[in-house]
């Protein structure tokens, strides 16, 4: 059989775009554990928008400016203009966005947006209530644990993809058009915020197959994760607590962010990381959230799963403060598309999401704007497939069809290194010396026997290492710090 659609991933961008397509469509959605181990079901953060045709402007400026101008300005017009039509849609579709005391949708504001602009659903849990809304309402069957192994491109055009379904079991299947929403990297830092799905096998088959990928060094620290665990996915402290008045401060309860920007706090994210990283290395200070000038009830409202998620962690809030640090949090880079989503130089392969680059993000991501790249981009590859209406043929596709080894033994201890490697080298600031280094490393472990997943990981950071070693200046969330 040859489906119409094969999606990979089922966050935001996956299962949009799987809402958009008709129903007499066959597609195939593969999900690589179960569906809510994705980035979008752990977003406590809100969706942007232009609030109204006067604010896309100020909506396109704001996230040029946290993007340091390395932005593409056509994909950043096209985002914020088809911003507030494709969250009316969802409206009409049947979720619910939380709205104030006179029933009117409750726009806040969060660190670099220059004015409210970001809706949220739940208080604080607005990616699950969208993941989860998207999930009822997907027309299509859904296959968990399906890993995604290889990507069947000959001449320009994507035939289907191949997949593990367990530890040595491999399927392949066939499509007209295949979409792209896996999502970023995080599994390939030490530290990070991100869902353990995650962790750039398919940007790593793009490598493999000469498929462009594109500002990989820009990669996103968000600044406040709890720093209280041992595990690498660390609990996010939503950027939405800063931008409503929680503080950052040291030990001694000093904000010394103003040593480091006018607008502390509300500073773009690559700056604040920076500055906590910096402040924590020079004074060996621990670093803290603060929440004392929130009223207690407005708090458990306004964040009623951060407040009950830190209960359980033995924190009362906002009475406590709460000890932080950076992680990894989001990748500015991916596979290059262009303004119909296309993966560049392919006929009928798409990437949206998080997986995906089109340049709307620049050097560093005005917050929010990742949930509503997903809502907005996913719609753009949907109608223009669907107008393509391109066709394969099965037998066209001539090049061997691999049998791969899923895991193998040695492949623990290089995930090990590898995640040590990428936080060392990769990471909040950076060095050249270090950087190559780790390029070095990383080319020793790929000449390895290692499983097909990993060696597709090792892919990804080798692409992430040789971008960083050619920015030789810093650039947003690209720091470079003299040895």
């Amino acid at each position: 059989m040859i489906y119409d659609y094969i999606i990979i991933g089922t966050g935001v961008a996956g299962l949009n775009a799987a809402r958009l397509i008709p129903k007499d469509k066959k597609v195939l959605l593969l999900c690589k554990k179960l569906p809510w181990e994705c980035n979008t079901f752990y977003a406590q953060g809100g969706v942007a928008t232009a609030v109204d045709k006067s604010d896309i402007e100020p909506h396109i400026q704001d996230t040029l400016t946290a993007g340091v101008n390395h932005n593409n300005k056509d994909a950043v017009r096209i985002l914020s203009e088809n911003s507030r039509a494709s969250i009316d849609d969802l409206i009409q579709a049947g979720l619910q966005f939380d709205k104030n005391e006179q029933g009117q949708l409750a726009f806040t504001k969060e660190a670099a947006h220059s004015r409210s602009r970001i809706l949220h659903a739940d208080g604080d849990a607005t990616g699950r209530m969208i993941h989860l809304f998207l999930l009822q309402v997907c027309p299509h069957a859904i296959v968990a644990d399906a890993v995604v192994c290889d990507l069947l491109i000959e001449n320009g055009v994507c035939y289907g993809v191949q997949y593990f379904t367990d530890e040595t079991t491999q399927k392949t299947a066939y499509a007209h058009n295949t979409i792209i929403a896996s999502g970023g990297i995080g599994s390939l830092y030490k530290y990070h915020t991100n869902s353990t799905a995650i962790a750039g096998e398919v940007q790593g088959i793009c490598f493999e197959k000469g498929l462009e990928l594109k500002d990989m060094e820009m990669m996103q620290f968000h600044p406040t994760v709890f720093k209280g665990t041992s595990y690498a996915r660390k609990t996010l402290l939503s950027e939405a607590l800063r931008g409503e008045g929680a503080h950052i401060v040291d030990e001694d309860n000093r904000r010394f962010l103003f040593d480091y920007h006018e607008d502390a706090e509300l500073a773009p994210r690559d700056v604040v990381s920076r500055a906590i990283f910096d402040y924590n290395q020079k004074t060996k200070k621990a670093v803290f959230l603060s929440f004392e000038d929130f009223e207690k009830k407005y708090f458990q409202k306004r964040f009623p799963n951060i407040y009950s998620n830190f209960k359980e962690l033995g924190y009362e809030l906002p009475f406590e403060k709460v000890p932080i640090s950076p992680a990894f949090h989001y990748a500015m880079g991916g596979i290059a598309i262009d303004y119909n989503a296309q993966v560049l130089n392919m006929k009928n392969l798409y990437a949206i999401g998080e997986a995906a680059c089109s340049g709307v993000h620049g050097a560093n991501r005005l917050a929010s704007n990742s949930l509503l790249e997903g809502l907005v981009f996913s719609k753009i590859a949907v109608d223009h497939s669907l107008k393509q209406q391109f066709q394969i043929e099965v037998q066209n596709y001539t090049l061997p069809i691999k049998n791969y080894v899923r895991n193998k033994e040695i492949d623990k201890d290089i995930k090990g290194n590898l995640r040590k490697i990428m936080w060392k080298s990769a990471s909040i600031s950076r060095n050249k010396k270090d950087l190559e280094e780790a390029l070095i490393q990383i080319d020793t472990f790929l000449k390895e026997e290692v499983g097909r997943l990993l060696f597709l990981r090792l892919l990804t950071a080798k692409s992430i290492l040789t971008s960083a070693i050619k920015r030789t200046s810093s650039l947003g969330a690209h720091y470079i710090k003299e040895n």
